[in-house]
């Protein structure tokens, strides 16, 4: 019965993940209600599963603490009294804003507890780590087709009706680039694991590459550099790593398997760059170089956006707001309400995220969120650190292609608020519930290794032990 409810949940998880993915990253009001919907689902179907294996025990690491401490902050934000007049006083701004931002976070922190109850095995581990690839091929491969005859309707259909800049499911170009350069490290570090077959590289090759393509043909600046840190990260972690594994073992590489590692890496790079030059071909050379400059892209009304344009003043006047509310911030949801009145225009433009998920967390929850926010980055690389020096090859890749994810997203963060859309935010999640979980058998492995190590030198230790008082009678 445990087991079905596992598989059932699991189902329900990464449906969610599609779903919110492909209704445009949960923007409209029934998408959000459906994937609401899914995460009291999940919450019942968690409740179910600890009944029926007749345990209360939860999974509750470390890096779960900050999420729900996040929330807690919102639930105080978001209530709310009368004074004698009946006039209602509460922290938040906007007092329904924040209720509904605390059921959506709630949701994201179910989903959260659930990946982290769930995977629980190496094999589920990876079974989810290569669902999520194939998801990844599969969306980059609908968003090109999809981009190459656009008709100005999503799914050639829906209407664009507020004149963006989509790419793919999502409205905003930036939020399908932010989507894609999560999961492309899962692909390439799969491809650079030890051990792996040939087939198995090829795959994940191919699929960083489709990925790859489709977040530059999305001309999101932001994406562009996110991915180029993440693809960098991953690359001085791998170097790191040899160079550490060298010196713990006191000798130099011999020169065929360093000959075969820097030829291995060295194509993998290769490939990438005549990928990504096959994405700027297909998208047109001028139109990326306009991009990056400054200009134009698809969809959007402007002729030339600069960065001061674009968001250098949206985070002139979120400092002012933080400046104002320092402890608590404006409430969780309630950035949009409080905007106008920090302003340093006038008023009338609705401006309803600081575009730097940063400044919007001091911005939301003052600087209370930004400890919380701090505390949870510390303890993603303090995992992350952990789960890099597995022996299993598996388990290293799978470290380092979820914690490259999770490094890409924050990186992009300083541009722009993916992390406000609830689609990001689920994945962002579950590849955080990858990384604790992954680092959590690292821990079984080193440990069980370490049990067997020392039992095999205490068996010794009595051999030679018997052997002496033999020989002494």
């Amino acid at each position: 019965m445990t087991a079905f409810f596992e598989r059932t949940l699991l189902v329900i998880l990464l449906f969610a993940v599609v779903f919110s993915a492909l209704a445009q990253g949960v923007v409209e009001a029934w998408s959000v209600a459906v994937f609401e919907a899914l995460g009291i689902l999940s919450l019942l179907g968690l409740a179910a599963k600890l009944i029926a294996q007749k345990s209360l025990t939860l999974k509750l690491p470390p890096l779960a603490l900050p999420v729900l401490a996040l929330l807690l902050v919102g639930l105080v934000q978001g209530l709310a009294v009368s004074d004698s007049v009946g006039e209602m006083h509460s922290l938040s701004r906007n007092v329904e804003a924040t209720r509904r931002a605390v059921l959506m976070l709630f949701c994201l922190t179910v989903f959260l507890l659930v990946a982290i109850n769930l995977l629980v095995s190496r094999t589920r581990l990876y079974g989810v780590v290569n669902f999520l690839v194939g998801y990844g091929v599969a969306l980059a491969m609908f968003s090109l087709v999809q981009f190459f005859t656009w008709n100005g309707r999503f799914y050639w259909f829906k209407p664009n009706l507020n004149g963006a800049s989509p790419f793919g499911p999502f409205v905003s170009h930036n939020h399908f680039s932010g989507y894609m350069e999560m999961l492309i490290p899962l692909a390439l570090a799969l491809a650079w694991a030890e051990g792996r077959k040939l087939e198995a590289r090829l795959f994940y090759g191919f699929a960083a590459l489709v990925m790859s393509t489709a977040a530059v043909a999305s001309l999101s600046r932001g994406g562009m550099v996110s991915l180029a840190a993440a693809i960098a990260f991953m690359g001085f972690c791998k170097i790191m790593l040899r160079m550490k594994r060298r010196a713990r073992r006191h000798a130099p590489l011999t020169l065929q398997p360093r000959a075969v590692t820097w030829i291995k890496g060295l194509a993998l790079s290769v490939a990438i760059l005549l990928a990504l030059g096959l994405g700027v071909l297909w998208v047109g050379p001028d139109r990326l170089v306009g991009r990056l400059t400054g200009g134009a892209v698809l969809g959007a009304t402007n002729q030339e956006e600069t960065f001061y344009t674009s968001r250098g003043w949206i985070w002139k006047d979120t400092w002012a707001m933080i400046k104002a509310n320092p402890v608590l911030g404006v409430g969780l949801g309630g950035f949009a309400t409080a905007y106008p009145q920090y302003s340093h225009s006038d008023g009338a433009l609705i401006v309803g995220q600081a575009h730097n998920d940063y400044l919007q967390v001091l911005a939301d929850a003052g600087l209370t969120g930004g400890l919380l926010a701090l505390w949870f980055l510390a303890l993603i690389f303090r995992e992350l650190l952990r789960g890099l020096k597995a022996r299993d090859p598996l388990l290293a890749a799978l470290t380092l292609g979820s914690g490259a994810g999770v490094f890409a997203i924050l990186v992009h963060s300083l541009f722009d608020f993916n992390l406000q859309l609830p689609s990001n935010t689920l994945l962002f999640f579950l590849l955080v519930a990858l990384l604790s979980q992954t680092v959590e058998q690292v821990r079984r492995y080193e440990d069980t290794s370490t049990n067997s190590s020392a039992g095999q030198t205490l068996f010794a230790a009595l051999g030679v032990g018997k052997a002496l008082m033999r020989e002494t009678r």
